[in-house]
Formats: C-alpha cells, structure tokens, sequence
C-alpha cells in the first residue's frame, strides 16, 4: 500500500493529476445534487479541492498555480468568444435600460463591499473575496486573486476563503431577492402574461408576408430607391407578375402596379411596409415557388457559412444576384434570425436562407461552403493567438497609482476575445466555434481553475472560520441582497418592468446559471433568459474589471 499512499500524499506528475482528476470527478457528481431546485452546480469543486487538500493532499505550489491561472485563462477566453457578438448590441436600443440597471447592480455591490471594510475592520482583498462569491462570480475572483499578486508579489488565501464560504448564501441570496421582490411587488403572474403579449421583443425577426403592389406613386422606381423613401429594414425576394411568372428580386427591378412581391421583414414593420406597398394578400409558400413559365422552378434552401475566404465578406461584394441568380432573405447567426442588407459582413458559422433555382442554389453553395464537416474543424490558430494577446494586453502596465494597474490573466483575454469575436473576420481570424466546443473549453477551464482555489485555500479553512470567518457569510448575504432589493424595486416601480424580465436582470447581474433556471421556471417562457443574454456580457467584464481596481485601492 506504500505506492498507493505515495500516489496520493507524495508528489510528482502522477500525483498531481490524479489529484486534480479526483477533485473534478467528485465535485461534478456533487454538483448533481439539488436542494428544491437549486444547485451549486460546478462550484462544487471549489468545495472538494478545500477538503482534500485540508487532509493533505496538495499539489506542488507552481504547478499548482499554472494549472489555475491557465484554467482561468480557458474559462475567460471562452466566455469572450460567446458573449462577445452580443456584447455592442446590447448597448443598443431599449437593452440600454437593463445594461444601466445592471451597472447599477455592479456599482453599489462595490460600495456595499467597500462600506462593510470601512466597517468591520475586514481587509479589503477578503471582502473582494467574500463579494465574489457573493454574486457566485469566479472571474471576478481569479482578477483580484491576481491582481493582489502583482502588486504584492505574494498570494492572499484569505481571497478564496472569503469565494469559498459567501458562494452558498450568494445563490440563496438571488432567488431569495427575486421572491421577496415579488412579495413586496405583488406580482400576479396571470396580469404580466397579459403584459407580455403586447412586448415587441427585438428578436421577433423574419416575419414573411405578400403584398399586391398597388402604389401608383412608386409605380416604375425600382426596389433600391423604393428602400431609400422607407425608413424600414425589409427585403423583397421574390416578384410575381401579371403573366404569373416569377422572377428574383434584384435591386434595379422596377415595379409595376398589380405586381406581387414575397416580403421579409420584422413582425414590427410588415403594416408600415404593407401600407406603403399596397395590400396584404394571401399566398401559400407553394404558390411561391411554382411559376407559370415552367422553366422557372424557384426554392428556398438554408446554407452554411463554411469557406475561409468568406469570412468577413460583405454581402455587397459578394453580388450573389447578379452571378448566380439567388437572392438572400434571412440570416441566421447564434439563433436569431437577422434582417440581410449589402454592406452586411457574413461570419463564419452563418446560415444564410437563399431562394432561387435548384441550379443556382447548388453554384452559391459551392462559393459559400455549405460544409458541416468544415464548420466542426476547431480552429485553434484563433484561439491560441487570441489567448498570446490577451496575455499581452492583461501584463500591459496601463497607469501607476501608485502599483501599475494592469487588465491581468482574466481581464486581457476576456476583453482580447471579445474583440476577436466582433472583429477577427476582418484579419481573416475566425472566431466560430461551435457551441458544444466552447462549452467544453469553457468547462474545462473552470474546472481546472476551481479544483486549483479549492486545493490551494484548504489549508487553514477550517481554522479561518472558527476564528472569524464566519461572519463573512453575513456580509456576504449583504452584498447579495442589497444592490438586487434596491435595484429590483426601483425597476419594477418606476421603470415599470415586466416581472419576468426582472427576473433575467437579476441572474445577469450576478451571472448565476442557477438562478437563471430558477427564473426559467417559474416564468414558463423564455424573457428572464433574453434579459440575463442582455446584461451578461457588461457585467462580465466590469465584475472582472470592479474586483481589480478594489484591489488596487
């Protein structure tokens, strides 16, 4: 039994990864369970990493420190390829009210932080502890983990034991505000699903309607001109004449009255551009695609973005109508259907909807790619490249005040990968991926990171709570519920908020999974997660960015 005993308390590589393996394993299965719904999930690695190590199972002090700030690197880099897409766009519109709330949210969790130090005396890298864990955020604690260790030169543990002991009541502490919200509130489910159905949602895209050409006014303007004189985004695929043949639409035809067009626009705007076009008719998708001149035989398929050389490319500079005779109508990117125009840029990963002949479709194709077996080849040249930038920009001494403030090992790739996401096409980066390979870089990450806390903070844990430590479970609490209840209530009275998009500003705004399935639950539709995708991207990175400057302070 010697071997064994010296696999598991001695040292070496064997050693190391058997440990980290035992750790994960076991805080995955943990992780299953559920207490009324909610579970600490993945987090419960942290939990197993403390325990193992607190009976003396540790890893070697460098090791052990790359194999956390790499996993931190994993998990961030990957949050940015995700997020980033959305992150600009949610700055736009009426998602400027839930990014404010959530700033909010962000803003007075840190003066609560701050308060409480000046308060009890606490030091201020264990509070930041104790309000990551508080708003269940594990970036935010690897930034100011490593922020404490580049202005200090040394490590705090007392940071992750402040995660490790504030992290259960944080979740509690969510849906503890969404309830108590909605006592105080009186929300009546039944008068906030009246409520929703007259909510314009922004993703209620591609709405497919005929109209009868009937404006005598525009009688002879072509389609190009037609879309200057109308403040709306809208596309005309398909034309049906007087004689019933149908033609592609393109952008110099002329219209003439008593012409039938095929529309696509959003639900928002088909009265608007019906009104000016003519009158809605009735039409079925067969009669669509089958034409009096029976050499034209038109159909819509869906292809895929999938060629390199595509990547990036304007729709304008494509000139798909005039090659090959298929018009574009519909792009779908992460989901949501988007509303094509020419100077839009296609990104790897898109499936354009064409409609056109069988011939000319298969052509298109053949330029775009269309290969599901190209699109499930990772690309790693992006992601390692990304993650050397990010690593570069993170080191990246910005200002002395008086320790130079630098992004670090979570905020450089978080922010490098966002960029890369928006951008990347540009410099003939791709940043696909495809979904289930960014949550297995993702998870894979975060397991790493939380197994090497857990495992690093063991010791002395035990000893850290009994003498004080758990009072941090009370401030904790405190840094939860009170930015949410403060926010909460003033959005649902004064902002007059749906209930149910409430709801997704609060998981965003502490980026608690749990919670959002907690949220998703009880709504019975799907408004808490499009509010949680809205605010998720800010607050991720300005969780990140709060717990650095705290730190620094």
């Amino acid at each position: 039994m010697d071997w064994f005993c010296s696999l598991l308390w001695g040292e070496g590589i064997a050693h190391t990864v058997l440990v980290l393996a035992i750790v994960i394993a076991a805080g995955i299965v943990l992780g299953k369970i559920k207490i009324r719904g909610v579970s600490l999930g993945v987090t419960w690695i942290l939990f197993v990493g403390i325990a193992v190590s607190h009976f003396g199972m540790t890893i070697d002090h460098n090791t052990l420190h790359f194999i956390k700030e790499f996993g931190l690197i994993l998990f961030v880099f990957s949050i940015g390829l995700q997020v980033g897409p959305s992150f600009f766009s949610s700055f736009k519109d009426g998602g400027m009210r839930l990014v404010g709330c959530a700033v909010a949210v962000v803003v007075l969790g840190a003066a609560t932080t701050f308060a409480i130090h000046l308060l009890t005396g606490t030091p201020l890298p264990t509070m930041i502890g104790v309000m990551s864990g508080a708003v269940t955020n594990t970036p935010g604690l690897g930034a100011a983990q490593q922020a404490y260790a580049d202005a200090t030169g040394i490590n705090d543990p007392n940071i992750a034991l402040g995660y490790a002991v504030a992290y259960p009541l944080g979740v509690v502490g969510i849906i503890f505000s969404m309830i108590t919200i909605r006592l105080i509130t009186r929300v009546n489910f039944a008068d906030e699903n009246k409520a929703l159905e007259a909510i314009s949602q922004e993703q209620n895209y591609a709405e497919r309607i005929s109209v009868e050409f009937s404006n005598g006014a525009l009688e002879g303007k072509t389609i190009s001109q037609i879309r200057e004189l109308i403040n709306r985004s809208f596309v005309i695929s398909r034309i049906m004449h007087k004689d019933g043949t149908i033609t592609i639409a393109e952008g110099e035809n002329g219209l003439k009255v008593g012409d039938r067009l095929r529309v696509i626009c959003s639900s928002e705007d088909g009265e608007a551009i019906t009104a000016f076009l003519g009158q809605r008719v009735d039409m079925k998708k067969e009669e669509w695609e089958t034409s009096a001149d029976s050499q034209t035989q038109l159909v819509s398929r869906r292809i895929v973005i999938t060629k390199d050389a595509i990547n990036g490319k304007k729709l304008s500079d494509l000139r798909l109508r005039t090659k090959y005779g298929i018009n574009i109508t519909r792009i779908n990117r992460a989901g949501i259907d988007l509303i094509p125009y020419q100077g839009m840029e296609l990104q790897m990963g898109d499936r354009v909807m064409v409609v056109g002949s069988e011939q000319a479709i298969e052509r298109a194709a053949d330029v775009l790619g269309n290969s599901m077996k190209k699109l499930r080849e990772p690309h790693l040249f992006t992601i390692f490249f990304g993650i050397a930038l990010g690593i570069l920009l993170g080191t990246l001494p910005l200002i002395n005040i008086p320790q130079p403030v630098k992004l670090g090992l979570a905020g450089g790739p978080l922010i490098v990968a966002i960029l890369i996401s928006r951008f990347g096409p540009h410099f003939r980066l791709t940043p696909y991926t495809t979904a289930s390979a960014n949550l297995m870089l993702r998870e894979v990450g975060l397991a790493m990171f939380l197994a090497g806390v857990g495992i690093g903070a063991g010791d002395g844990f035990v000893e850290a709570i009994v003498n004080g430590g758990y009072r941090w479970i009370g401030y904790g609490f405190i840094i939860t519920v009170v930015p949410l209840l403060i926010v909460g209530l003033f959005a649902k009275w004064y902002m007059k908020m749906s209930y149910y998009t409430l709801m997704g500003l609060i998981a965003g705004s502490t980026t608690d999974p749990p919670a959002l399935g907690y949220a998703n639950t009880s709504a019975g539709n799907d408004m808490p997660a499009v509010a949680y995708a809205t605010v998720y991207p800010v607050v991720m990175f300005l969780r990140v960015l709060t717990a650095q400057v705290l730190i620094l302070l």
